[in-house]
C-alpha cells in the first residue's frame, strides 16, 4: 500500500499514512484534529541504460584522435614515413 503526506491546515502537522490507492474521504489531523490538506512531493528518476529518450539520443561526446606511434626506425612496412623502410 502506498504512503501519502499530509499537512494539518490548523496547527501545521506534517504527517504520513498509509492507505489502499482507491480510498477516498477525509483525513484528519492525529495531533489536533483539523483538517488536512495532501502534500505532494518530487519523485527522483534517474534514466540509465538505453531505451529512454534522453539516454538513446543524446549527442555523442568528439571523438578524440589518436597519434601515431613514433617510428622506431626498425624499417618495418607498418611505418610510412620510417626512413629505414625505403
Amino acid at each position: 500500500m502506498p504512503a501519502y503526506d499530509f499537512k494539518c491546515e490548523d496547527c501545521s502537522t506534517v504527517f504520513e499514512i498509509t492507505r489502499p490507492i482507491g480510498q477516498r474521504g477525509d483525513v484528519v489531523c492525529p495531533e489536533c484534529g483539523g483538517s488536512t490538506k495532501r502534500v505532494f512531493s518530487p519523485v527522483g528518476v534517474v534514466f540509465k541504460g538505453s531505451g529512454f529518450h534522453n539516454t538513446d539520443y543524446r549527442p555523442k561526446p568528439p571523438a578524440e584522435k589518436e597519434e601515431p606511434a613514433p617510428c622506431s626506425g626498425t624499417g618495418s612496412s607498418a611505418c610510412e614515413s620510417c626512413p629505414a623502410a625505403e
